[in-house]
């Protein structure tokens, strides 16, 4: 398991990805997964460091550990505005682009290409989980 805090900046995102690529590098992860994991996270990482936090800046503390069956899971803590991405309901992607709502389709994109996608809230916290198996 490793773990590292970020300022919840969207800047920090490269070093976000670099943090995650060298895990996943470490344990000969597929690249279909790995670009999997890096949409996943860049789509959950801008989100914490766009709306947590409102006018300030926070931090995003990150955790990455591989579970038996070659499970990567990765944590996502933040102590901004208490949110449940999962209880937003999925875009209607039967519609065309232009008539759709605007934002939303990122975390239905995590949702779908994820195993697992869980979310608590804990301690002053949003705790929020993705799971996928290479």
């Amino acid at each position: 398991m490793t773990q590292r805090t970020f300022d919840a900046v969207r800047e920090n995102l490269d070093q976000v990805l670099t943090f995650l690529d060298s895990q996943l590098e470490n344990w000969d992860c597929p690249m279909r997964v790995q670009m999997q994991l890096d949409v996943a996270v860049e789509e959950l990482f801008v989100n914490i460091a766009s709306y947590a936090y409102v006018d300030k800046t926070g931090i995003a503390d990150i955790t990455i550990e591989l579970l038996p069956g070659q499970v990567v899971q990765i944590t996502f803590r933040d102590s901004g505005i208490p949110y449940n991405p999962l209880e937003k309901p999925d875009p209607d992607i039967t519609k065309p682009a232009e008539e759709r709502e605007i934002g939303g389709l990122g975390i239905y994109i995590v949702k779908k290409s994820m195993d697992e996608v869980l979310y608590r809230y804990e301690d002053g916290q949003n705790i929020l989980t993705i799971r996928k198996a290479f």
